[in-house]
């Protein structure tokens, strides 16, 4: 019987893919950037079924995120194997806006994704996205694009690749600029591959947005020259007919072992283009999109042309929301359940924290035994403390609820359920205290490109636990509470999801970049006490329940 892996392998927040096989199984790590742990690895058997494995980056002598930006961190990780040994290659960048980038890049290395990992070892700061290749000679090659932050020059000023020396696990040799780009510019996520005689170098151009695109190139020698294919780009979802999967970019490859090969790239799904659009709907015309649920990753079948290049199965270069299965044997795996009793003594591997990890100073699941306890520290735009844990948004119509007990006497504590794009743009039902209006009061807070207000008056309610709701209708989304068996009540009127997108969190003003966003909509439990004195509040249980589409 044909099966079909069905597009977005990967919903929700999972950008930059890296692909890897080692005998029957498939692994990918992607990027997570300010979000803790760092570096999300994903675990199948047949390339249909997939399910969250580990993270690789757990502790923070590996990890150093406290004061990142809004979308900074983890960027592009890149998994490898080699003498059973495996290598996980990232870059931990610092600052992105203005001229310049921070970006850090390190090795570590396991016996198995799993973990645990090693401390990194840090390789070079000359750009970002690196790989790892290892040749069939045993030589290991560092890979990575280089920036140039020189007025006049262009800053993505071309792939560079020097050889890394595993026993004294530092490079050696040479830096060669390997190749240069196309006119499509933004040449970055360079990936090499060896087949056949030829040495494939794999990179993403053109920007994350939607001119994103795929780019192959070979060479009979690593250092090039490389002759860019034929058939380029290999991906793009520029100007093509829009078929739900836009923003295609930044891949890798993989054979199966049985002569098939797949690509892993990003992807993503703008609200606006939830089913296909009429025949008539512009091509190329991508204002007022939006993809809340940020870039994800897909897979493309492969086939090579007589002449020795990838092309996508059955031709073209738009990404398909479908493609043909592998041959090989069917993996399902076990749903989860929908619900998190915070029953456990760790956390639930979904929930992920702010640039550092949670520790017994701001959170507990053993205090209050069936509770999840977090004590209030900053604010939601920081960038350094904050009580706060979250779940990626995976579809465009999802409920997601909570029940908090909380008991605020001043109007700096507050604490409750949150839809999070960034530390500028969230929406926040929270419990606080106001004395003009009685005492302990509901409030919606909505934080939209760094202005705060609140759409609503406070809702007063009595003390005791008060349940919360937030309901995703695709293109917009709207808070709910109740008291004990009570109906649910809507505080407010529907709020765009637009506003916890990509797009929405990247703006410029005259030209010049003020925010990026690479990330995507997040839904969780927060805590704060501006004051300074750590108020708790206690989450009797977090639900995330999909609605079908």
């Amino acid at each position: 019987m044909s099966r079909n892996i069905q597009n977005p392998i990967l919903p929700g927040f999972h950008p930059d893919p890296s692909i890897l096989r080692v005998g029957r199984d498939f692994y990918i790590a992607t990027s997570t950037f300010e979000w803790w742990p760092g570096v999300r690895i994903h675990h199948s058997r047949d390339l249909v079924h997939w399910q969250h494995l580990s993270y690789a980056l757990t502790r923070t002598s590996q990890l150093d995120m406290r004061g990142n930006p809004d979308s900074c961190g983890i960027w592009a990780p890149c998994l490898s194997h080699h003498a059973g040994t495996y290598y996980l290659v990232f870059t931990n960048v610092r600052s992105s806006l203005g001229s310049y980038k921070d970006a850090h890049n390190y090795i570590a290395t396991a016996e198995h994704p799993a973990g645990p990992w090693s401390e990194p070892v840090y390789v070079h700061s000359r750009g970002f996205d690196p790989s790892l290749f290892h040749d069939d000679d045993g030589r290991s090659w560092f890979v990575s694009m280089q920036w140039n932050h020189r007025p006049g020059h262009d800053p993505f000023a071309g792939i560079v690749l020097q050889e890394w020396d595993k026993d004294r696990r530092a490079l050696t040799g040479s830096v060669q600029t390997i190749f240069t780009g196309t006119s499509l510019g933004v040449t970055e996520g360079p990936h090499l591959y060896r087949r056949d005689g030829w040495y494939y170098l794999l990179v993403a151009e053109g920007g994350t947005f939607y001119e994103h695109a795929v780019t192959i190139a070979r060479s009979r020698r690593i250092e090039g020259p490389y002759e860019v294919s034929p058939h380029h780009p290999l991906l793009t979802a520029h100007r093509q007919s829009p078929a739900g999967l836009q923003r295609a970019g930044h891949a890798s490859l993989v054979d199966t072992g049985t002569g098939q090969w797949f690509m892993a790239h990003l992807c993503g799904r703008p609200l606006e283009w939830r089913t296909d659009p009429p025949a008539d709907a512009p091509v190329g015309e991508y204002a007022g999109l939006h993809c809340p649920l940020g870039r994800e990753t897909a897979l493309q079948a492969i086939e090579w042309t007589a002449d020795g290049w990838p092309r996508l199965a059955g031709g073209g270069t738009a990404p398909h929301r479908a493609a043909p299965a592998p041959d090989l044997p069917a993996a399902p795996i076990e749903q989860e359940p929908p619900r998190d009793d915070f029953d456990h003594a760790a956390l639930n591997p979904h929930l992920n924290t702010l640039r550092a990890p949670a520790d017994a100073s701001w959170l507990s699941l053993t205090e209050r035994p069936g509770w999840l306890r977090l004590r209030g520290r900053e604010s939601l735009m920081s960038t350094f403390d904050q009580s706060l844990v979250a779940r990626r948004q995976q579809h465009f119509r999802c409920d997601v609820s909570t029940r908090v007990d909380f008991e605020p006497t001043h109007f700096q504590h507050c604490a409750g359920l949150l839809a999070y794009y960034n530390t500028q743009n969230h929406a926040y039902l929270h419990l606080t205290h106001d004395d003009a209006a009685g005492g302990k009061v509901l409030v919606l807070a909505v934080n939209d490109r760094g202005i705060l207000r609140e759409p609503v008056k406070p809702v007063p309610v009595p003390s005791g636990p008060v349940d919360m709701k937030v309901v995703f209708h695709a293109d917009s989304f709207r808070f709910f509470h109740r008291l004990g068996d009570a109906d649910w009540q809507a505080i407010g009127e529907p709020l765009p999801t637009a506003m916890l997108s990509d797009e929405h969190a990247t703006h410029f003003d005259q030209g010049t970049p003020r925010s990026f966003g690479f990330t995507g909509n997040f839904i969780g439990l927060a805590c704060q006490d501006l004051s300074g004195g750590r108020l708790h509040a206690d989450f009797d249980w977090f639900e995330y329940r999909p609605v079908q589409d």
